[in-house]
C-alpha cells in the first residue's frame, strides 16, 4: 500500500501536510488490516448475493467489488488519512490481492502442502459442524477426463517430457489401456456412455429428428437434458455417480448429488437455479479471481500472438482464429480449468466417493491449431500441472483416492473439406440435388464444446444456425445437411422415417453418385429396399452392410472395428437418410472436417477413434486376458466395476430420477465456497 501510494497520484495515505514514515506505515497497516478483514467477512456474502449474475460477468465484477471494499477500508482508518479515487481503488485492490497471493506462497503460508493441510482442516471442521460421522476407510475414485487427448498424443507428450506427472504414473502406479469409440467419436456420445451407460441413438454430434422437426445438438443444454433422460430411461439407472458422487465441467450429471458447470443443469431456470455455483464458489476468494483474470488476459494474448505467427508464416492447414475465439480459448484453458480443478480438490477434501471431471482445454485448442504443435504442447503442460495439483490434494484428503485418467476421443488432423475443395458439404449436396448453390459458401460453424459453455456462463441464449433449427424445415423443403467433424448427415424432412436409396435416386438421381465419387468423401451409408443397408464408395463400390468387412471395399484403410461401428449406427432410430464419412489417408492420418476445424473428431478415420484409459494398478484389469475395450458403454461397466470393488453396489436409482428429476428444489441448496466448496447439497438437474 505504501508503494502504491507513492506511485499513484490519486491514492494517498498521508495528510495534506505530509507525515513521517512511521505514521504512513501505521496508516497503511490500518488500511491493509481493514481490507483483509472485510475480505474475510464480507466478500463471501457479497459474492453469494450476486448468485444470479452470469458467471463471467462476475469475474469482471470482482475487481469493482474488491475496489469498493478497499474504499470502505480506507474510510475505517481512525486518522482519516486514507483516500483514493474509485478507479484507482480498483487498481490498488487488484494489486494487493495478487501480491498477497504471491508473497504468502513465498513465505510458505500458501505453498502446496501448507495450503492443502489448511483445506483439510477446514473440511474436517465443516464435517464436524454438520454432525457427519467418521469418513469410511475405503478409497474414493477421481475420474479425470482430458477431453480430446488421443492415446498416441498422450504417449508422445510423455516421451517428449511435456507431462512429467503422467510419466511418473506410467512408470510405477498406473497402466495405459487404449479403447475405441463408436462411429460417433465425440464428447456427447462418449460421455453419455461413460456416465450413463448408453450411447444408443446418438449418431453424431448433431442430428435431425423428423418426428419433432428438431435438430439435436449434444452440447446444447435442452438437448443434453433430453439425451440424459433417454439414457436413464433405457438403462433404468441414474448414472455412474449416484453414490455420493460429484460431476464437474461435464455435459451430463452422471446422477451425481453435487454438480458444477454441468450442461444439463444449465438448462434449468428460476430462482433456485444453481447451475453456476462452481464459478461463485471459486470466485469467493478474491485472490483466485485476480490470478485467473491475469491468466485469462495472458492466454488471450498468447492466442493472438500464435495465430498471427501462423498467418505470417503461412502455415497450412490454417483456419480463421479471430473474433471472439481468443477469449473462448482463454475461457476453456484458464477459467474452466481453474474452476474445475478447484472443485475437484474440494470434493476430495470433503471425502466424496466418486468424482468425474472434464478438462476441455486441449480439445478446444486442437480444433483450431491442430492436434500437434507448439500451441497444444503448452496446453498439455498446463494440464499436467493441474493433475499434479489434484494428486497432491489427495495427500490431505480424509480418505485415500485412486486417480483414473481417461479421454473421450482423440483428434485427427487435416484441412477442412471447404479448404481443400472450395465448397462445403451442403454446397455439394445442393449441387447433387440440382438446387442453386450460393456463390459464396457460408462458413460452417465449429461445434467445439467451449463455445457453448461460454454462452451458458454468460447467461446468453444458445445460437442456432438455420440447419440446427432456427428455421425449422417444413414439407417440401431442402435437405437438412449437418456436420459432426468429418461425419456428415443428410436428411430429407418431408419424408417419414428413413428414406431409402431407391426413393433418393428417383427424386435426385445424381445425388448419391456425386457424393460417392467425390475425392473428399470416403463412404456413404444408406438404406436400400432391396438389399437393406448398403455402404457406397468411390468407383461404384457398393457393399451390403451384412457383408461389410474391415479394411476392404469402401472401408479400406479405416482400421479395425470400422465395420461393426457402421453396423451399430445403422440400428439407431435417428440415423440420417445419408450418412457421409470423409476420406481418410492412413499414410498421413488426415481427414477432411465438414466444419471449420483443422483438428476434428466425430467420424471414423485416424486418432479420433482411439482415446485412452490410464488406471491404477491396484484396480483390476479393464479387460482381462488382453481383450479389447470397445465403446463407451463397455467403459462405463469397467468404471462401475471399479467403484464396486471399493464401495460395494451403487445406490439404486429412485423413481424421481427416472422421471428426470434428481433433486427436489425444496431441499436443494447451493454449493459451499471454494476451497472446500460443495459440502452443502447443491441443486442439480437430470
Amino acid at each position: 500500500m505504501m508503494l502504491l501510494a507513492g506511485i499513484l497520484p490519486d491514492f494517498k495515505l498521508t495528510s495534506d501536510n505530509g507525515d513521517s514514515i512511521t505514521r504512513v506505515a501505521l496508516t497503511a497497516a490500518w488500511g491493509a488490516g481493514a481490507f483483509g478483514l472485510l475480505g474475510a467477512l464480507v466478500w463471501p456474502l457479497v459474492v453469494r448475493a450476486f448468485l444470479l449474475v452470469p458467471a463471467l460477468v462476475l469475474g469482471l465484477l470482482v475487481f469493482f467489488l474488491n475496489g469498493s471494499l478497499l474504499l470502505i477500508a480506507l474510510r475505517l482508518i481512525p486518522t482519516g488519512r486514507g483516500a483514493a479515487e474509485p478507479e484507482t481503488a480498483v487498481i490498488v485492490a487488484a494489486v494487493m490481492s495478487a501480491v498477497a497471493s504471491a508473497t504468502s506462497t513465498a513465505l510458505a503460508v500458501r505453498d502446496d502442502d501448507a495450503y492443502r493441510r489448511r483445506l483439510s482442516r477446514l473440511a474436517d471442521r465443516r464435517r464436524r459442524r454438520r454432525g457427519d460421522g467418521p469418513v469410511p476407510r475405503p478409497p474414493g475414485i477421481v475420474f479425470l477426463q482430458l477431453d480430446g487427448v488421443g492415446e498416441h498424443v498422450l504417449r508422445d507428450a510423455v516421451d517428449a517430457g511435456l507431462m512429467p506427472t503422467v510419466a511418473t504414473w506410467l512408470k510405477g502406479t498406473h497402466r495405459l489401456t487404449p479403447w475405441r469409440t463408436d462411429w460417433s467419436s465425440q464428447t456427447g456420445a462418449s460421455q453419455l456412455g461413460i456416465l450413463h451407460g448408453s450411447t444408443f441413438d446418438v449418431p453424431a454430434f448433431r442430428w435431425y429428428e423428423k418426428e419433432s422437426g428438431e435438430v439435436m445438438v449434444s452440447n446444447r443444454p435442452a438437448s443434453a437434458v433430453e439425451l440424459q433422460r433417454r439414457a436413464v430411461e433405457r438403462t433404468g439407472d441414474g448414472g455412474l455417480l449416484t453414490l455420493d458422487g460429484a460431476s464437474r465441467g461435464n455435459l451430463f450429471s452422471g446422477g451425481a448429488d453435487q454438480v458444477a458447470l454441468v450442461l444439463t443443469v444449465a438448462a434449468r431456470r428460476g430462482r433456485r437455479n444453481r447451475s453456476r455455483a462452481g464459478y461463485f464458489a471459486y470466485f469467493s476468494d478474491p485472490a483466485n479471481a485476480v490470478r485467473t483474470a491475469l491468466s485469462f488476459v495472458a492466454e488471450a494474448g498468447r492466442e493472438i500472438a500464435q495465430s498471427t505467427r501462423a498467418r505470417i508464416r503461412k502455415e497450412a492447414p490454417r483456419i480463421k482464429r479471430g473474433g471472439l475465439y481468443p477469449f473462448i480459448r482463454a475461457f476453456a484453458t484458464v477459467v474452466e480449468r481453474d474452476v474445475v480443478v478447484a472443485a475437484v480438490m474440494g470434493d476430495m477434501l470433503a471425502g466424496r466417493t466418486a468424482v468425474y471431471a472434464d478438462l476441455v482445454a486441449y480439445d478446444e485448442v486442437a480444433h483450431h491449431s491442430g492436434p500437434r504443435g507448439r500451441d497444444t504442447d503448452q496446453v498439455l503442460k498446463s494440464l499436467d500441472r493441474s493433475l499434479a495439483l489434484i494428486a497432491g490434494a489427495a495427500q490431505h484428503a480424509p480418505r485415500g483416492y485412486r486417480i483414473v485418467l481417461l479421454s473421450d476421443h482423440g483428434q485427427s488432423p487435416g484441412e477442412t473439406f471447404e479448404g481443400a475443395y472450395g465448397l462445403t458439404l451442403k454446397d455439394l449436396v445442393r449441387a447433387g440435388c440440382g438446387l442453386p448453390v450460393p456463390r459464396r459458401a457460408r462458413r460452417t460453424r465449429s461445434g467445439a464444446e467451449a463455445r457453448y459453455a461460454v454462452r451458458v456462463a454468460l447467461h446468453r441464449p444458445v445460437e442456432e444456425t438455420p440447419e440446427e433449427g432456427a428455421n425449422r424445415p417444413g414439407p417440401g423443403s431442402d435437405p437438412v445437411v449437418l456436420a459432426s467433424g468429418n461425419l456428415g448427415l443428410i436428411s430429407f424432412p418431408d419424408t417419414e422415417g428413413r428414406m431409402t436409396r431407391e426413393q433418393i435416386d428417383r427424386r435426385h438421381p445424381a445425388l448419391l453418385p456425386t457424393l460417392a465419387s467425390h475425392p473428399g468423401i470416403g463412404f456413404l451409408l444408406v438404406r436400400s429396399q432391396e438389399h437393406g443397408a448398403v455402404v457406397l464408395g468411390g468407383g461404384g463400390a457398393e457393399v451390403p452392410l451384412a457383408q461389410l468387412a474391415d479394411g476392404k471395399g469402401p472401408l479400406k484403410g479405416f482400421g479395425r472395428g470400422a465395420a461393426d461401428a457402421v453396423r451399430r449406427t445403422d440400428t439407431f432410430p435417428h440415423t440420417a437418410d445419408i450418412m457421409v464419412n470423409s476420406m481418410y489417408d492412413p499414410a498421413t492420418g488426415q481427414v477432411h472436417a465438414f466444419e471449420e476445424q483443422i483438428g476434428s473428431h466425430g467420424g471414423l478415420g485416424g486418432e479420433q477413434s482411439h482415446p485412452f484409459l490410464l488406471s491404477p494398478l491396484d484396480l483390476t484389469e479393464p479387460v482381462p486376458d488382453g481383450g479389447e475395450l470397445v465403446g463407451a458403454e463397455q467403459l462405463h461397466h469397467v468404471l462401475r466395476r471399479w467403484l464396486r470393488e471399493s464401495q460395494g453396489a451403487q445406490v439404486p436409482v429412485g423413481a424421481e430420477v427416472l422421471a428426470g428429476v434428481e433433486n427436489s428444489p425444496s431441499t436443494a441448496q447451493p454449493e459451499g465456497s471454494f476451497p472446500v466448496g460443495g459440502l452443502a447439497r447443491q441443486d442439480k438437474s437430470s
